[in-house]
């Protein structure tokens, strides 16, 4: 599984589309993040940032996702699924190989907060918080994005529609009554933003809530009948 991620991951990079979510970032990152907290709130700034990356993030993430999965031709994925004999096996690797990726852009788009973060005097538990957040919304878009994959829906249009549709569902559901269906978008940006100690105390039930829809959602995928074909 190992030697099966660090061969997409490899292919993703070899074919330049890791350059286009690392744009994206670097102008998020110079129009956006470059501005950073000053004032009376600096502190309390410094740590609703990391709540704002992640929800910039989540549709770059989703997108990183689909492009990896979708590198891999399906002549090469089916020669893998051959070579090692079990279909979850290579399903496992596309996805870790995903989230590897997506977890080193991440690090990349919090440079700037976490260094901004300190420099304030932020407290260190809120931005440790902070921090944690991010992976777990980096796994949540991940499998969005594998949802959206080629393997999944071959028409390129229709996943694209797809990925942008469905990021965009779950923030208006996160609205709504049916927010428990929906990722804790609103919430972590509400916590985040109300202050450091409301970060650190609203994080467990984030996290959790998080844990168990990627843990359902990626079951799903799993699951999905197109990969038994």
């Amino acid at each position: 599984m190992i030697a099966l991620a660090r061969f997409q991951v490899e292919g993703y990079v070899r074919s330049l589309r890791v350059l286009h979510p690392l744009i994206v970032i670097a102008l998020i990152v110079c129009l956006v993040l470059l501005n950073g907290p000053s004032g009376p709130d600096a502190r309390e700034l410094g740590v609703a940032s990391f709540g704002d990356v992640a929800a910039f993030m989540f549709p770059i993430w989703a997108w990183a996702a689909r492009a990896l999965l979708d590198t891999q031709p399906d002549e090469q994925r089916s020669l893998s699924t051959t070579a090692v004999g079990r279909t979850s096996t290579t399903l496992w690797a596309g996805i870790l190989a995903a989230y590897g990726v997506n977890l080193c852009l991440g690090l990349v788009a919090l440079l700037v907060p976490l260094f901004q973060a300190i420099t304030v005097g932020s407290p260190a538990q809120a931005v440790l918080t902070g921090l944690a957040l991010s992976p777990l919304v980096a796994a949540a878009g991940t499998l969005l994005g594998a949802w959206t994959s080629r393997a999944v829906i071959p028409a390129p249009g229709a996943a694209l529609l797809a990925m942008l549709g469905g990021a965009a569902g779950l923030v208006l559901i996160g609205l709504g009554r049916l927010s428990w269906l929906s990722i804790p978008m609103i919430e972590w940006l509400r916590v985040a933003h109300d202050g450091p100690d409301e970060l650190v105390s609203g994080f467990p039930a984030i996290a959790l809530h998080l844990a168990i829809w990627t843990a359902v959602v990626g079951a799903a995928y799993m699951a999905t009948p197109r990969f038994r074909r």
